[in-house]
């Protein structure tokens, strides 16, 4: 563990899957449910947003498509860190950032709510195919 250095977890080619917290291992569910799918994605524990491994999202740039995911809103976390640094890079793929969505959220289970956020392995997998 690095400060500023990213994590490979699972090795792939077509879809990177970055992700931080305890999304970490619902992206690598994710990742399996893509493989039996046919579609092989990488998995990156980006733990630590700023400094951000800029060097780890480089590696993703021959992708398809890139995913980030986090148990946090969407504006001002991992996504919108990632959003940045490929908006003025070129060579990247689509991204879609999966998190929170911006509103105020309610108390609740923590199981109950990364349900309702659409924050499952099954809920990000559907995402990734639509």
């Amino acid at each position: 563990f690095r400060i500023g250095k990213a994590i490979p977890l699972r090795e792939g080619k077509e879809v990177g899957i970055i992700a931080c917290g305890t999304m970490v291992h619902a992206a690598l569910e994710a990742a399996g449910i893509l493989a039996e799918q046919g579609i092989d994605a990488s998995v990156i524990d980006m733990h630590t947003i700023k400094p951000l491994d800029t060097e780890a999202l480089d590696a993703l740039k021959g992708y398809k498509r890139i995913i980030t995911m986090e148990e946090h809103s969407v504006v001002g976390g991992l996504g919108g860190a990632v959003a940045e640094y490929i908006a003025v890079n070129d060579g990247f793929p689509k991204l879609t950032i999966v998190g929170i969505e911006d509103y105020f959220a309610h108390a609740a289970g923590f199981a109950e709510l990364i349900e309702e956020y659409g924050l499952t392995a099954e809920q990000v997998y559907q995402r990734i195919q639509g």
